[in-house]
């Protein structure tokens, strides 16, 4: 079986990247798949917390120049790397030429909801991937019913689609640990925490208005993620200014930070216009966080009754499920218990057995 792993030399790895190594893990450790990755040319391997768990083999083309033969000329094919496989795996919406069954990993479309948000050659490219994967993929990996549901909406076979949710890794995290990476960034008081890539889609605007509500507080902003595209960042942290409210942009972090930030958060907040899954809420409900997060999308599905769920473009509603959080230690404390239980219910192992699931419907 091959499986594309190029995101995870991507300069923003995201969801993609994090979704494919904890289901490439769980794959190797079940030892019945013959796996191997496929990725563009680099003179490097990945960072270190995106090291890959099966062996790599790299096409002759920079990434650049193969997604854009991947969709334009429909080559280099995966074989080139592999020689034959039985299945092709294509885990984002890069869409390889191959002559084996391909399964596609959509994890969203929403770019399809608002054309705006992506940059221009963003759009090209996932509109072309879309095209490609409805018309090669024999089946469609979906992390949820919302995307499931977008999927049958611009066209997909609904009896192609198959739902595979992600599962989450929980490191365990000390008091001491969380202690000691508040001191490291100097979080002295409470502090609301946002995971995720700045970009239009994730809502900044929504937050930043909703904790500008809050002025006057003891308490901080969090930002962890790296620069996306179509945001300017310091233009809406300028809103906080004279709040009282302290700012933190700590830009993109390890994994392996992300544990002691989570459960020392006084709540997260995650209010996303659209997800194909959210995995920044599940990450933060295993580490008992309790969470704010959207209704209408895919984070109420993941969050289900556990978390508050917020029309996210109502920002004076953000703004007042965050105070309930933030003055009702009882209700904090039962959403960080609830949250951890609805976590422990999503698992890499049934990932993996969904995934392969999907490879043995098509492998000869």
């Amino acid at each position: 079986m091959a499986v594309t792993v190029e995101q995870c030399w991507h300069r923003v790895p995201g969801g993609t990247a994090t979704s494919t190594l904890g289901t490439l893990r769980a794959l190797a450790a079940r030892g019945d798949l013959d796996l191997v990755g496929v990725a563009a040319r680099h003179p490097e391997p990945p960072p270190a917390a995106f090291t890959l768990p099966i062996p790599v083999q790299h096409l002759p083309l920079p990434r650049p120049a193969l997604y854009e033969a991947w969709h334009a000329l429909r080559w280099p094919s995966i074989e080139r790397a592999t020689g034959p496989v039985d299945v092709v795996h294509a885990t984002a919406i890069a869409v390889p030429p191959t002559k084996a069954p391909l399964v596609m990993t959509i994890h969203d479309l929403a770019f399809l909801a608002d054309p705006t948000q992506p940059t221009r050659h963003g759009l090209r490219f996932f509109t072309r991937g879309t095209e490609l994967a409805r018309r090669h993929a024999r089946l469609v990996l979906v992390p949820s019913e919302a995307t499931a549901a977008e999927c049958r909406e611009h066209g997909f076979d609904a009896d192609r689609i198959r739902l595979v949710p992600w599962g989450v890794d929980v490191a365990p995290v000390t008091e001491e640990q969380v202690a000691a990476a508040r001191r490291r960034r100097g979080l002295e008081r409470p502090y609301v925490l946002f995971v995720g890539t700045m970009e239009p889609r994730k809502n900044l605007r929504g937050l930043i208005d909703a904790m500008a509500r809050l002025a006057g507080r003891e308490l901080d902003l969090v930002l962890v993620g790296p620069e996306g595209w179509n945001e300017d960042v310091a233009a809406l942290l300028g809103r906080l200014s004279g709040t009282g409210i302290g700012v933190h942009a700590l830009g993109f972090l390890p994994p392996d930070d992300l544990p002691p930030l989570y459960a020392g958060c006084a709540a997260f907040c995650f209010p996303s216009l659209r997800e194909g899954f959210g995995m920044p809420v599940l990450e933060a409900m295993a580490h008992g966080a309790p969470v704010v997060t959207s209704s209408g999308t895919a984070t109420a599905e993941i969050a289900g009754d556990d978390a508050l769920l917020v029309d996210p473009e109502d920002h004076e509603a953000l703004a007042v499920a965050l105070a309930r959080i933030l003055d009702d230690g009882a209700l904090a404390d039962d959403l960080r218990a609830r949250g951890r239980a609805r976590a422990a219910t999503f698992t890499w192992e049934r990932t993996a057995e969904l995934t392969a699931a999907a490879y043995a419907e098509l492998a000869p």
